[in-house]
């Protein structure tokens, strides 16, 4: 499987890009949150591909400017977005239970809630894929320091996950995001710097980290909701 990315310079996305859609198109997708990461990483898809595939989790709880910022973004590129939805009966027990913010109880509880809205709706997008592309940075956060451009994913089925802009800092995201006019989330005007659910994310105050403002209530180490753990990765030689 390295063999597939030797002569590659793993730290340039439109070349990392390339490579995974030469390797696997068509089954492999861009995973979009709606993050200005994710908007970056399809302007790139999009300039190598016309027909690359996006798919989006929708948890049902949303902020309005993620929706808008999805659009934005269909109708600018002319993508088709395949859209996953939670399992509405999952959802209704959970509710039922335990109420609408039992998330907020434990980090068990969490786990749990994303379980439902996220990772069980991921599995089903992932099921008939070869690869997935993320808009993750090293940057982001202390879980994830480690990551490669390139890994395997031995949560799901060791597919590779593709993480063309691993390296990049927030600066060179905006940079880019501004030099393209890319629509993005507006929630970054109001102080958001990462984009989840609405009640489980926040603005930052100055000073807090990048990823502060999601689940603000917990420890950082445990700042994932299960779609970005449990991987082995591993990293070409070249």
């Amino acid at each position: 499987m390295n063999n597939e990315w030797v002569g590659v310079d793993l730290t340039d996305a439109r070349a990392v890009l390339e490579r995974a859609l030469e390797l696997y198109h068509p089954r492999i997708a861009l995973a979009s949150s709606f993050s200005l990461e994710d908007a970056v990483a399809l302007d790139i898809l999009m300039s190598i591909r016309k027909d690359a595939r996006v798919f989006a989790l929708d948890t049902g709880r949303l902020n309005p400017e993620t929706y808008e910022c999805a659009e934005a973004l269909r109708r600018r590129y002319g993508v088709r977005i395949e859209w996953y939805f939670p399992r509405h009966d999952a959802v209704e027990q959970l509710e039922r239970e335990k109420g609408l913010f039992s998330f907020r109880e434990s980090v068990e509880n969490r786990k749990e809630c994303c379980g439902i809205r996220k990772v069980e709706p991921l599995e089903r997008a992932l099921s008939s894929l070869d690869a997935w592309i993320t808009g993750l940075r090293r940057e982001q956060s202390v879980t994830r320091t480690d990551l490669q451009p390139v890994e395997t994913d031995a949560a799901h089925q060791n597919i590779a996950k593709i993480n063309p802009l691993a390296g990049w800092t927030l600066h060179d995201v905006w940079t880019y995001a501004r030099e393209k006019r890319i629509p993005y989330n507006r929630l970054y005007d109001i102080g958001y710097t990462s984009i989840g659910c609405a009640p489980c994310t926040r603005a930052i105050e100055p000073g807090e980290d990048q990823r502060a403002g999601r689940w603000w209530w917990e420890n950082p180490e445990h700042k994932e909701c299960g779609l970005h753990i449990n991987m082995r990765s591993w990293s070409p030689t070249i």
